[in-house]
């Protein structure tokens, strides 16, 4: 495996830009897929994301600093992108971020992609009604398992503050669901 070290530095490179880009995707694609699918849900929308994202990791290349991960800098473009298709999303349908998430989990059970059995609807339902950055924030720690650091450096919030974000999230989704 290569380094992320070695890796920006051959991203960088003309001559090895490509075949260190093929390395990026296979790296990250299934991580970042995931990270995006929780986010905006739909299958089809993770793919353009995601393909989105990774446009914009490949233009902005040169300006990563190495200040954070490289995989920490991905996730922030990932997030940053996820968010604005959907604020995108909502706009062009002419309703509010609330109701497309509403709208979206009761399109879940549809989704052929969506695997999920009855608790996980109501749990997706519980995680639609959070603010964003609770819903980030569960998610990130919750499905994806990061540590609080980690989410801290994606993010650019203390870890204090992630850590009332997720209890705070936690306690809504646990009345959710005894009230559902």
């Amino acid at each position: 495996m290569i380094s992320e070290a070695s890796l920006v530095d051959q991203l960088k490179d003309k001559d090895t830009q490509s075949h260190a880009f093929e390395v990026l995707i296979n790296t990250y694609k299934v991580r970042l897929y995931w990270h995006i699918r929780r986010i905006v849900l739909n299958h089809d929308d993770t793919d353009d994301v995601l393909q989105n994202t990774f446009i914009k990791v490949f233009k902005n290349i040169d300006g990563f600093k190495g200040d954070s991960k490289l995989f920490s800098w991905m996730y922030r473009i990932a997030t940053n992108e996820a968010l604005s298709f959907l604020k995108a999303k909502s706009k062009k349908m002419g309703i509010s971020n609330v109701e497309l998430q509403t709208q979206i989990v009761d399109n879940l059970q549809a989704d052929v992609y969506f695997e999920g059995e009855e608790i996980q609807l109501k749990l997706q339902k519980a995680i639609a009604e959070l603010p964003d950055k609770q819903k980030l924030v569960f998610n990130m720690k919750y499905f994806e398992e990061l540590k609080y650091e980690e989410i801290s450096e994606i993010l650019d919030t203390s870890v204090g503050a992630l850590k009332a974000s997720y209890h705070l999230a936690s306690k809504k989704i646990e009345a959710f669901l005894k009230n559902d």
